[in-house]
């Protein structure tokens, strides 16, 4: 454990708002468990930011100790970079507020909100932007890796939607990064992840939504899975932006609509989401019904709200998690028969694959509009290995592993940074294709000593 002295600590909590967490306090456990439970970091020094301050004074506090920091928001990375050894954790998960002004269709973002914090008080107006599916995300880390959901096909991406920031740099200096302000910055932001510094206020645009979005599963047998995904394919060539459909394969968990002896078995799903007039919505996706053997559905209006939180029991934290991901332009058919072997032989029920559908206005930007560059990437693949104890760690792992190397041959090259793993900074040149270099430049420039490092990390002088 590093060496920081009790006087130091002191010092430290008279010059906070917040609370100062050390080994030897009971809280100290929790505050260090994060979302993925494969990641058990132990930090000298844990600060829980209640504002502004607090991160200047922390920052401060880790250079002078000459600490490794990390930043936590959500804790919901996959790669645990919310926690470090020996180092300070920044954490701003008791910065939340989230402030809507419905006239101007704007909302002001603190760090540590979380993606329902942000839903709940925008749907208070019928209002707004695209987000990730899992409600527990934190809206800091999504949106500084990129973020998509739901509404990604209508209204584009999350950093689409990203108007302005407020950020603490290395140095300690409060700076606004918007397209007017440090343009350089605000490009760097919107997909570069964590690397530039600490990000106290998002600005938002917002879009009507809702109350209602016609959302919800048809779940299909298995032994059709290549007609369910076949017919898939085509129906998705000719959706509307406000239609998004994702295709997940996985064991059957015990949904009330479906039979009992469903339960348990392989599955194909397809998750909905209509993001306009309901009854249109309606005769847009009744096709999807004569895809194959129908075992149960469980679709219709639904506050947009409700729709966001859906799938949260299938990614409650405290589970171990390793995932793999490949974009795509296509499902050719070699994808869709690697995807189809590997699911019948899931090594466990949490494990799943899932393909989420892009496009849309998200597709319409230069891959050099902001630092995210996957503007081709029709469908993003997450390979979701997820189980409860060690033991099954090298059987899970090595199916992810294995599939990937499958489907390789069939993707872009291209990934999402967010679902970047720890050990998987090798990728990290096809997180950003050619806009790496770019990237190199504007870390050079705000974090040139990589104080911001505990990330999937762009160094200052290039790889």
């Amino acid at each position: 454990m590093a060496n920081v002295s009790k006087e130091s600590i002191e010092q430290l909590i008279s010059k906070t708002r917040g609370e100062v967490i050390t080994p030897s306090n009971p809280q100290y456990d929790g505050a260090r468990a994060i979302w993925n439970a494969m990641i058990d970091r132990k930090p000298a020094v844990i600060v829980r930011c209640a504002g502004v301050s607090d991160v200047v004074q922390s920052l401060a506090f880790a250079r002078e100790q000459k600490l490794l920091l990390a930043i936590r928001g959500g804790a919901h990375n996959i790669a645990g970079n919310a926690m470090c050894d020996d180092g300070l954790v920044i954490d701003l998960s008791r910065m939340k507020s989230v402030r809507i002004d419905p006239e101007r269709r704007r909302a002001y973002v603190e760090p540590g909100a979380t993606l329902h914090d942000f839903d709940h008080e925008a749907q208070a107006f019928g209002l707004a932007t695209p987000l990730g599916i899992n409600s527990t995300t934190g809206v800091a880390g999504l949106t500084l890796g990129g973020g998509f959901g739901w509404l990604t096909r209508k209204y584009g991406l999350t950093i689409d939607n990203l108007l302005s920031a407020e950020i603490i740099t290395a140095e300690g200096k409060r700076v606004t990064a918007n397209e007017d302000k440090n343009a350089d910055l605000f490009w760097a932001i919107r997909g570069g992840g964590g690397n530039f510094g600490v990000v106290t206020l998002f600005e938002f645009a917002l879009h009507p939504v809702g109350p209602e979005v016609l959302s919800g599963l048809l779940v299909f047998s298995f032994d059709e899975a290549k007609k369910v995904l076949n017919a898939y394919r085509k129906f998705i060539d000719e959706t509307p932006d406000a239609l998004n459909v994702w295709a997940v394969l996985r064991k059957a968990p015990p949904l009330p609509f479906l039979p009992a002896d469903v339960h348990g078995k392989e599955v194909v799903v397809l998750a909905v989401c209509y993001a306009g007039h309901i009854e249109e919505g309606k005769r847009l996706i009744e096709p999807l019904r004569d895809f194959g053997t129908l075992l149960g559905e469980h679709i219709g209006p639904t506050p947009y709200e409700a729709w966001q939180q859906a799938f949260d029991p299938l990614l409650t934290p405290g589970a171990r998690n390793y995932w793999k991901s490949h974009n795509f332009t296509s499902l050719n058919d070699g994808l869709m028969e690697a995807v189809i072997h590997y699911t019948k032989t899931l090594p466990s029920s949490q494990c799943e694959i899932f393909l989420g559908l892009l496009g849309g206005k998200a597709s319409r930007l230069s891959p050099d509009a902001a630092a995210y560059p996957h503007r081709d990437a029709k469908f993003v693949m997450n390979v979701h290995g997820r189980w409860e104890t060690p033991e099954e760690d090298q059987k899970c792992i090595a199916w992810c592993r294995d599939f990937f190397e499958a489907s390789a041959p069939y993707a872009t090259g291209g990934v999402y940074v967010n679902f970047l793993t720890d050990d998987e900074s090798g990728r990290l040149k096809s997180a950003y294709g050619k806009n790496y270099e770019r990237l190199v430049m504007a870390k050079r420039k705000y974090d040139p000593n990589n104080v911001f490092r505990m990330n999937q990390n762009i160094p200052p002088m290039g790889a």
